[in-house]
């Protein structure tokens, strides 16, 4: 069963569109929008539970195949702001650059996302 989106793939979209053509004047309604789609798309794009990305405030999910965590906090996690995650998906920063400036912290074995990275380069 594909895993159930939360944001509408259009809406999703068109808000990642808008926050690209100017971050630093997306409203955190398109900001919201934009991470939430990136990270349905990460999960139905990369399935699994071995790795829980986190983007406070607006969303956390888990992805990548491997073993699957139940309770507790996840050996594998990753987390960063959401101007950082949406900058990671579009291409527009790297995964190397997030670790090594401190804008991405990532704990566990599995927690490298330079494999699935950038996920809608361009956008």
């Amino acid at each position: 069963m594909p895993p159930r989106r939360r944001t509408d793939p259009a809406a999703g979209r068109a808000a990642l569109a808008a926050w690209s053509a100017d971050p630093d004047t997306a409203s955190a309604e398109v900001i919201a929008t934009a991470v939430r789609f990136t990270l349905d798309e990460l999960t139905a794009r990369h399935p699994g539970h071995a790795v829980e990305i986190r983007v406070p405030p607006y969303g956390a999910v888990q992805c990548l195949p491997g073993s699957t965590h139940r309770r507790g906090t996840p050996p594998n996690v990753v987390e960063t702001d959401p101007a950082t995650w949406l900058a990671l998906v579009g291409g527009r920063l790297s995964w190397a650059e997030a670790l090594a400036d401190g804008r991405a912290a990532a704990s566990g074995a599995h927690a490298d996302l330079s494999s699935v990275l950038p996920l809608l380069p361009g956008d």
